[in-house]
């Protein structure tokens, strides 16, 4: 099995533009994201299916010649996995937009909260 040079930079530039999207506090970005990564997801399990075959027939083709349906399979997954977290994602989006007015992503008032009790505590063992 080998993969060409374009599919290989065309997956890591799927990836790298995905994890970039995946770090920033908007909500559409992070959709974005997440669909980008579902897009890269289903060429990489392509590449990994090599080149194409003959059907996965006993008898219709010799069984050198067949193609793996198996990674064909899971990209279909991956669509159908894909396309329903990006609905769910947009319906809180949209849920968040209502409420707030705004689709930034805030801190956790509790992380707060925690992170100074753990300071404070810090301070007191190294009394």
């Amino acid at each position: 099995m080998t993969v060409d040079v374009t599919t290989a930079v065309l997956l890591g530039g799927l990836y790298g533009v995905g994890f970039y999207l995946l770090m920033q506090r908007s909500l559409m970005h992070i959709i974005l994201a997440l669909v980008i990564l579902g897009h890269g997801a289903n060429l990489l399990l392509q590449a990994a299916g090599g080149p194409p075959g003959g059907p996965a027939f006993v008898g219709i083709v010799p069984a050198a010649a067949m193609s793996d349906p198996l990674p064909q399979a899971l990209a279909l997954t991956a669509i159908v996995i894909t396309f329903g977290l990006t609905t769910f994602l947009l319906a809180l989006s949209y849920r968040s937009w209502v409420l707030l007015g705004h689709d930034e992503v805030q801190d956790d008032i509790e992380d707060h909260r925690l992170r100074r009790r753990e300071l404070g505590e810090a301070e007191e063992a190294g009394r």
